[in-house]
């Protein structure tokens, strides 16, 4: 089981910082990668889109990246400092990253049925990021943990859209109805996950 554990950990840490940093091909292909490839040209130029776009990946990949480190108890015990400060570059890169995304859900590929999955997930990893900071300032650190790990969850949607669009393509024969459902898919199993581990890390009532 310790063995288990370390590896999921391991895992976990590796899936954050590799979806991460992989905002950084975007810049390096530019418009023929990823989902920037499908859009429409005239909307590649329509600049307010792509100051959206590039700042939620960017400062979405950065709160990926560094917000998993958060989770590690011996670190936070050891260096509450360091926590705070990296628990603000992740709720500061969230505001500008979640506002970013909701615009660009607006206009995402799919239709009503992804753009409205998309935007309710940019929703929920505010309100649940907002909380998180709230309660931080409250110094009610129990519900504090609680509304992070629902943020994380929220925020981890862009790794288990990366392991899950591929398949669904597969599975449905094209990229716009994958994509219709990895919008709702890639974050509400995550959210009822969050529900789990904080139910399960309540004290038991005696």
């Amino acid at each position: 089981m310790p063995f288990l554990q370390k590896s999921s950990w391991l895992l976990f840490a590796f899936l954050s910082i590799a979806i991460g940093i992989y905002p950084i091909l975007y810049f390096v292909f530019g418009r023929q990668f990823g989902v920037l490839n499908a859009h429409d040209p005239e909307q590649l130029t329509n600049l307010f889109w792509n100051i959206a776009f590039y700042t939620h990946i960017t400062l979405g990949g950065l709160a990926l990246a560094v917000g998993w480190v958060q989770f590690n108890q011996k670190l936070r015990d050891r260096n509450r400092k360091l926590h705070k400060r990296i628990g603000m570059i992740y709720v500061t890169a969230v505001f500008f990253s979640g506002l970013a995304g909701v615009y660009v859900a607006i206009y995402t590929l799919g239709g009503i049925i992804a753009s409205m999955g998309f935007a309710l997930l940019g929703i929920t990893w505010l309100i649940t990021t907002l909380m998180g900071w709230k309660t931080a300032k409250a110094k009610d650190f129990v519900s504090h943990e609680n509304w992070m790990i629902y943020s994380y969850a929220a925020c981890f949607a862009a790794v288990t859209l990366r392991i899950y669009l591929p398949f669904l393509e597969n599975i449905m024969g094209g990229f716009i109805p994958a994509y219709q459902i990895v919008a709702w898919l890639c974050w509400v199993p995550n959210m009822a996950v969050a529900f789990w581990l904080v139910r399960k890390n309540q004290p038991s009532s005696q």
